[in-house]
């Protein structure tokens, strides 16, 4: 199986992913200075860190049986499977940056993700939990 060619730069992705978790997640121990989260991150950045974990998980599991939606930042196909070539696929996740993001960085669970409605997955393998977090 060919393996798709990465369009962002690995070490541009993991320092947007590491900004963009500096930014929303808190830092230190509750009521001591530096505990609220830092500023919000911007679009570039946001995406930039979209783009890439959506590629380090075609990466980590390639196929085309999942489609992975991230709008309006990106979307990919991967685990392996039967291959989808036309129309909606059967297997579909679908979920905003901000739930993404803290699926990849592992500050919230997948579990957790479905169960409050954080995340749409539909089909028999649109299940990510064995991949995230990154």
């Amino acid at each position: 199986m060919a393996v798709a060619r990465r369009r962002v730069n690995i070490e541009e992705g993991r320092a947007a992913l590491g900004a963009w978790r500096a930014a929303v997640e808190p830092s230190g121990t509750a009521g001591s200075p530096g505990a609220a989260a830092g500023a919000p991150p911007s679009r570039s950045l946001i995406a930039t860190a979209v783009r890439y974990s959506l590629e380090e998980v075609t990466a980590r599991a390639p196929g085309n049986s999942v489609e992975v939606r991230v709008p309006p930042f990106g979307v990919t196909q991967c685990v392996e499977g039967p291959r989808h070539t036309r129309g909606t696929p059967p297997n579909v996740i679908e979920c905003d940056a901000a739930t993404w993001l803290s699926l990849v960085t592992g500050s919230l669970s997948w579990a957790d993700a479905v169960s409050t409605h954080r995340v749409t997955a539909s089909g028999l393998r649109a299940d990510l939990s064995e991949m995230l977090p990154l």
